[in-house]
């Protein structure tokens, strides 16, 4: 074999193994991304038990608790208006006018991230963490938040806003093993969502970043100064 032929073999093979190494990692997104018709099939069917729920109950095992997974499902209708309003402007507050990603927020996520060299700032809009809720897992590695942004943009495609937020609210966790307003209200507050006050609404959205740390009846200074912002940003946009 002539010399000027060995580099050039080379580069056919480790040409192979970078389109080896693509294949595989386009294999592994499509194995992990809900199907089309599955994302579909949420405009009348509600999920069942969600990726999270199946996480939380293999950490209980693990640590050989038990767990039991309180959930209420309510339609939107049931839900005050003040939560729904304290979620939007606590989680994301172009959730109406974006298309399941909110690009500003990726880039400086991005931005903010790549400084630091490690994840500080999160980017996920309401129908991320849906995603994420429903599919994912809570790790925060970049291939799991590429997962979360096609997939919100698939629930963006087929479902209309208002059901991602019926099941946003139906599915996001509140505590240990509890997923929902309506099992939240009932745990912390005693009533179901629908008797939900202004100010009980606003405690149970300061949660949403951290609900297995806080909560909405403590008097931590998390819990307070995420409760006073929601309640200035929801009496700004006359709410």
């Amino acid at each position: 074999m002539s010399e000027t032929t060995r580099p050039r073999q080379r580069k056919i093979t480790i040409g192979r193994i970078v389109a080896g190494l693509i294949a595989l990692f386009v294999l592994v997104e499509l194995v992990m991304l809900p199907f089309p018709w599955t994302v579909a099939r949420l405009r009348t069917q509600n999920p069942g038990q969600t990726s999270l729920m199946k996480e939380r109950i293999r950490e209980a095992v693990a640590k050989k608790q038990r767990l039991t997974i309180r959930v209420s499902y309510v339609p939107l209708s049931r839900v005050p208006a003040s939560f729904v309003h304290a979620v939007i402007v606590g989680e994301d507050g172009t959730f109406y006018e974006n298309d399941g990603i909110d690009w500003y927020e990726v880039k400086e996520s991005f931005r903010t991230d790549f400084d630091a060299m490690k994840i500080i700032r999160g980017s996920s809009t309401i129908t991320m963490q849906l995603a994420k809720n429903l599919w994912f897992s809570t790790s925060r590695d970049p291939l799991t938040k590429l997962n979360e942004m096609i997939s919100a943009y698939l629930l963006n495609h087929y479902l209309s806003k208002n059901r991602i937020m019926e099941l946003y609210v139906n599915y996001i966790e509140f505590g240990r093993g509890i997923f929902g307003v309506d099992a939240a209200s009932r745990i912390y507050y005693g009533e179901p969502a629908s008797a939900m006050t202004r100010d009980q609404a606003a405690r149970l959205a300061a949660i949403i970043p951290s609900p297995l740390k806080h909560s909405p009846n403590s008097s931590s200074r998390f819990v307070s100064f995420r409760t006073d912002i929601i309640l200035e940003r929801m009496q700004a946009r006359g709410w």
